[in-house]
């Protein structure tokens, strides 16, 4: 890492692009003085694989592939979200049974994509044993996963009209017994998370995104929570099984990453408790319509991905490629707020600080 002093006692330290936070590139330009960061210029651009223009050259089945490799974490957000605005623009009526299955499946994910934050949090802040607990945890949801849909990260089970398949009563019962073996587990790690005197003391105070900030800035998904701000897609505009399932929104008002790490780990008990009530109240039927007629249509799908909102449009035509199609992820309007929260702070948090946001630059790149 380079020092190129630059006025006075102020130092211009490049942070990136290989990131000790990331394994994807990004590179920050952190003003410091002394041991403290007065101002952070991002710049990004550098992983551009140009998804938005290779989907106009594929047809609407094959970019629900596409479509799933925007990002990891929230690859079944992506597949879900496209499979709606497709949905939308041709007035696809989506079977019943199909809305839970893709509420269950987007909570699995949800809770594997908290965990692995939270781990990757626990890293930075110097607690190993932490670490590997967390993601020992995580390994439960994966195995799910694997279990139910064949793969641990891109899932592959939303299509345009539902699912690709059914899940049958043995795999909600495999369900039901993996979380009972997850639960106690969580339960431990969260007290720690929430109480350990290591993790308090270098996560409470840290990071501080103020709620006038987060509203100016747009910022979205577990951010905006923590910073007091409630907003969550499947309360606002409910879609697929979300609004007839009992959850709450988890908000919380200490605006720094203590708040943000909390919003996470009791979002993970809200996604348990609407995957038992999917499990219970899950009804009989089909889980797919097949796509009959493609017409000239234009149409918007929002969903709440495990890092916040995301949207899609569409563009269609008589054609069974799109004239065009568009994304905006939630790591695009949180980016930002990275210059709010390390102000002020020490360059040794820099790192963690980043990791708060839960960053992905190959989705914001795409």
């Amino acid at each position: 890492m380079a020092i190129e002093q630059k006025t006075g006692s102020t130092f211009n330290i490049p942070l990136g692009p290989v990131h000790v936070a990331l394994e994807e590139p990004v590179y920050f330009d952190l003003q410091v003085e002394g041991e403290i960061i007065r101002g952070t210029t991002l710049h990004s651009g550098h992983v551009h694989r140009g998804m938005e223009n290779l989907a106009q050259h594929r047809n609407l089945i094959m970019n629900q592939t596409l479509t799933e490799r925007v990002c990891s974490l929230c690859s079944n957000s992506h597949a879900f979200t496209y499979a709606m605005v497709v949905e939308n623009a041709l007035g696809i009526e989506v079977p019943e049974r199909a809305h839970y299955l893709r509420t269950l499946t987007e909570e699995i994910k949800r809770v594997a994509s908290h965990l692995f934050t939270l781990a990757i949090q626990a890293h930075l802040c110097g607690f190993e044993s932490l670490f590997m607990h967390t993601m020992e945890i995580r390994e439960i949801m994966q195995d799910v996963k694997e279990s139910l849909y064949g793969n641990r990260m891109n899932l592959a089970f939303n299509c345009i009209g539902g699912t690709k398949f059914d899940l049958d009563q043995e795999c909600f019962d495999f369900l039901e017994q993996s979380l009972e073996k997850f639960m106690p587990q969580f339960r431990e790690v969260l007290d720690i998370f929430e109480t350990d005197p290591l993790i308090c003391a270098r996560i409470q105070g840290t990071g501080i995104l103020p709620k006038e900030d987060a509203i100016r800035l747009g910022v979205v998904g577990p951010v905006a929570r923590g910073s007091g701000l409630s907003v969550d897609v499947r309360k606002e505009t409910p879609y697929a099984a979300y609004g007839k399932v009992d959850f709450d929104i988890v908000t919380r008002d200490g605006c720094d990453l203590y708040a943000r790490t909390c919003v996470r780990l009791h979002e993970v008990l809200e996604s348990v408790k609407i995957i038992r009530q999917v499990i219970r109240d899950i009804p009989e039927g089909e889980t797919r319509v097949h796509m009959k007629h493609i017409f000239p249509s234009q149409a918007v799908a929002r969903s709440e991905a495990p890092r916040g909102e995301v949207i899609y449009y569409i563009r269609t035509n008589s054609t069974e490629i799109p004239e065009r199609l568009k994304w905006r992820v939630p790591s695009y309007m949180n980016w930002e707020a990275l210059g709010v929260m390390l102000r002020n702070a020490k360059v040794a948090d820099a790192a963690l600080i980043t990791n708060t946001i839960d960053p992905c630059v190959s989705c914001t790149e795409r």
